[in-house]
């Protein structure tokens, strides 16, 4: 597995380094120091299979480069790894493309766990997010109105994820390959402006999608 890991501190990008070498043996990270340098190597890295991307960054902020990331490489998955305990950054970077978020402060397995579930086509929320005194990020809110533009196939990927069936499942009917249905999966979340596949049922239904 390659790693792409984007953090303005050395003693960050090291450690986590460290991290996913122990946690994924025979893996190869990669470092940039900041997003621009971070977008050269995926465009230098086409087999890159994921991002660890800081939101505090020098220069195009990890906000703005989550998107960045999507337009130039749609099916590489991008988590977050912030100090930023806030639910409305959680919300923000998930509606912009990102398919988890990990605090700073949690567990080194938090971290491992959180990049394999990703890893497997899923949407990683961190807790905090579901605490009372937090904004819970619920379809209602996250769902204004029905996205417009879902392609033909989209819409097929998306029945049969509102039906339960896995990436690989939804691959086999579709005679499609799991990453192929990966992207298809990103493409509908972030053109309903959801989180995870409960939700994107629940907007497909309420906008009578499927």
């Amino acid at each position: 597995m390659k790693i792409l890991i984007v953090d303005d501190h050395s003693v960050v990008r090291e450690g986590v380094a460290a991290l996913l070498l122990s946690g994924f043996a025979g893996s190869c990270v990669l470092e940039a120091h900041d997003c621009a340098r971070g977008l050269d190597i995926v465009d230098e890295h086409p087999d890159l299979d994921i991002v660890v991307l800081d939101l505090g960054l020098p220069g195009m902020g990890g906000m703005s480069a989550i998107p960045e990331f999507g337009r130039r490489r749609p099916a590489l998955p991008v988590i977050v790894l912030s100090s930023s305990e806030n639910a409305h950054d959680v919300k923000e970077a998930l509606a912009l493309g990102a398919l988890g978020y990990v605090p700073k402060s949690a567990s080194r397995q938090t971290l491992l766990d959180a990049m394999e579930f990703v890893l497997k086509g899923h949407v990683y929320v961190p807790p905090f997010t579901l605490l009372p005194d937090t904004a819970p990020v619920a379809a209602s809110e996250a769902v204004e109105e029905p996205a417009p533009h879902l392609t033909t196939r989209q819409l097929e990927v998306l029945k049969l994820l509102s039906r339960g069936l896995s990436n690989k499942e939804i691959g086999n009917t579709l005679d499609l390959s799991e990453k192929t249905v990966k992207v298809h999966i990103t493409s509908i979340f972030r053109s309903l402006h959801v989180i995870n596949r409960t939700q994107a049922a629940s907007a497909a239904r309420q906008g009578n999608l499927i």
